[in-house]
């Protein structure tokens, strides 16, 4: 299943940076393209991996692993919703939202029936859900209440990005790094644990601010930078050596962190007018997300490919996947700040980044089913 989320994420990416040049959208189909139907359901299927090792249990049953599937359906419906200009993303936030809902009632009974007390992650990726759940009734309130539709917008565009998305990805990568590196984090349970309120305050913030009354979505950005720059200083710290490396993953995930906190910039200038919507969001998936999901993919994916026992394969191919992960990520951020900032030419640089991974991606998927 993991492995068709990691391949739909992929195709997504590459459609949501080459739909603009081939053919007129709206941005916000190619933004659901992006995230929707690539980040979405991909978030899902690597929660499903990781919250049986957060909470000591068996793996998820059928039922909970097809889950992403129904999120994947939810993604494409809203993003035709935008291609062609009709209104069936409210059915669509309905499918996703019962998903959703479904999905932390699962995680909530792993945590509650856990052997010890469960990792500090599991609560982030609750708290990640909750936004997500927060982010799709404020569609099916778009309905309801039209002459608040701009505002409940911006409500879900920031409690999807910087709480479910952000959320999820600040929590991974202090799990997925270590591992990435090789050596553990020991403080990690415990910073968790004391940020989530930061993190999760800041994104309710943000997100109430950008819709009703701005000045809380500057201290919402306050709040956010809090876990950020603790975070950053533990691994200049810990891994500031293998961060520096021009292959493997630990560049990637780092620069992923990087992206994010620009990201948060990028949106407190854009609520003064400064930048553009589109801008802020190209700069969001560019520098932030493609950085992490190809840094999670170099770590993860030999995983989910050949389930088992770790192996020589596995760590070639993480070799593999890693090769140059320094480069993609130095252009990936770099055309991500470049685009942000209203510079078209950062594109190119983010698609040879892309381009780069997608063959060494597509190289490991053929010689995994040789």
């Amino acid at each position: 299943m993991q492995v068709l989320l990691v391949l739909t994420a992929a195709a997504s990416f590459a459609g949501a940076v080459a739909l603009p040049l081939l053919y007129p959208l709206p941005s916000a189909a190619h933004i659901h393209l992006a995230l929707a139907v690539g980040v979405m359901p991909l978030i899902f299927g690597a929660m499903i991996h990781f919250v049986p090792v957060l909470t000591r249990s068996a793996i998820a049953s059928l039922g909970v692993r097809l889950i992403p599937l129904l999120l994947l359906i939810a993604g494409v419906l809203a993003f035709f919703s935008f291609a062609a200009s009709s209104q069936s993303y409210y059915l669509a936030a309905f499918i996703a939202l019962v998903a959703a809902a479904t999905f932390a009632t699962w995680i909530t009974r792993r945590a509650v029936g856990s052997i010890g007390k469960p990792h500090s992650c599991l609560y982030w990726y609750l708290g990640a859900i909750a936004c997500l759940i927060l982010a799709l009734a404020a569609v099916s309130a778009m309905a309801l209440w039209p002459e608040q539709r701009l505002a409940l917008k911006r409500l879900h565009l920031h409690l999807n990005t910087l709480g479910f998305i952000g959320l999820t990805a600040i929590a991974t990568l202090q799990v997925l790094l270590p591992t990435a590196v090789g050596r553990p984090d020991p403080q990690a349970g415990a910073r968790l644990h004391l940020d989530l309120k930061w993190a999760l305050g800041g994104t309710l913030l943000i997100s109430l601010g950008a819709a009703w009354f701005r000045p809380l979505a500057y201290l919402g950005t306050l709040l956010w930078m809090i876990p950020l720059v603790s975070l950053g200083n533990t691994w200049l710290t810990l891994y500031f050596r293998e961060i520096r490396q021009l292959n493997g993953a630990a560049s990637s995930l780092s620069a992923a962190l990087a992206g994010f906190v620009a990201a948060l910039l990028f949106g407190s200038l854009h609520a003064n007018g400064i930048l553009s919507t589109t801008d802020t969001a190209h700069a969001f998936i560019l520098a932030f997300l493609f950085p992490l999901v190809t840094g999670a993919t170099s770590q993860l994916l030999p995983i989910w490919a050949r389930p088992g026992m770790q192996t020589a394969w596995h760590a070639q191919a993480r070799q593999r996947l890693g090769a140059g992960g320094g480069y993609r990520a130095m252009l990936f951020f770099a055309g991500g700040i470049m685009l942000g900032l209203g510079w078209r030419g950062g594109l190119a640089l983010s698609i040879a980044a892309l381009a780069a991974f997608l063959l060494q991606l597509a190289s490991l998927l053929a010689v995994a089913h040789e």
